[in-house]
């Protein structure tokens, strides 16, 4: 049986992946995936919450607060995107251009912070790690872009390496603040694989799926590395929201203490083949 955070896209609907805070069992977060046609809108009342809406594919017209932009990516392997941002109490219209793909969260606001759109040169880009751990992060609306509770990132594995390593918790555990999290994965090519696993060292909670081409993993708590198979390059696309307001999002998460040793030498413990007896 598939577990429940582990959630498949209906490519029969707009609405490709809706997750709400009742449906993932948590507090904050709320994330979907929406694909429209050309010429097709969207609309979307941000009524007590913070909204921030990334382009996945395709161009359209962004609105919200009186403003309008144009926005276009080619696709998530080939280009950054544009990310609106929206506080309570505002108005967010799409209109599509050509096929449009975006992905749109929320979290709870006061509304702090004005609408604004972030465009690829204000995302800060880092690769973190070395092989077999080498991956690209881009802070798509991480601190010190300004939100409330809203913090997004995309990340971008080769084929065969892992993420996410030393695994990591955001769940209040080791003085880890809480942030619930979603991962939402690309591959390329679209017929790869990537491997996903929430555990804890606490409990037996400890669950692994296999993640593929436009699904969404949900991380309520605990540990979360992600590898995908050799040949199978991966992006994902992280929202996370909890306790951390403003500049605390800036957090530390909390490592998992088994495998922290790894950061000294990548590649100590390395077999060497052909093993001599």
């Amino acid at each position: 049986m598939a577990s429940k955070n582990l959630l498949r896209p209906d490519y029969s609907s707009t609405v490709q992946i809706d997750v709400t805070p009742q449906k993932a069992g948590w507090d904050y977060l709320s994330f979907q995936v929406i694909k429209l046609s050309k010429g097709e809108t969207y609309s979307q009342e941000t009524n007590d919450r913070e909204f921030a809406l990334v382009p996945l594919q395709g161009a359209a017209v962004l609105a919200a607060g009186g403003e309008s932009w144009d926005t276009e990516r080619d696709g998530v392997f080939t280009q950054m995107p544009d990310v609106l941002y929206a506080p309570p109490g505002q108005t967010i219209e799409v209109k599509a251009a050509s096929a449009f793909e975006f992905a749109i969260g929320s979290a709870p606001a006061e509304g702090t912070y004005p609408v604004r759109l972030f465009r690829p040169d204000e995302q800060r880009v880092e690769v973190r790690g070395a092989l077999p751990a080498l991956r690209e992060v881009h802070h798509t609306l991480a601190w010190p872009l300004p939100a409330e509770r809203l913090i997004l990132f995309e990340v971008y594995v080769p084929g065969g390496n892992w993420s996410g390593w030393p695994p990591h918790c955001h769940d209040r555990y080791g003085n880890s603040p809480y942030l619930e999290e979603i991962y939402y994965y690309r591959m390329q090519p679209e017929n790869g694989v990537a491997f996903h696993r929430n555990y804890r060292l606490d409990n037996d909670f400890d669950e692994i799926h296999a993640a593929r081409n436009g699904d969404c993993v949900l991380v309520p708590e605990g540990f979360h590395p992600v590898a995908p198979t050799p040949g199978t390059n991966i992006y994902f696309l992280n929202y996370l929201a909890g306790d951390a307001l403003h500049e605390a999002r800036n957090y530390t998460a909390y490592e998992d203490p088994n495998t922290t040793w790894i950061k000294a030498d990548w590649n100590a413990n390395e077999m060497k083949l052909p093993i001599q007896f």
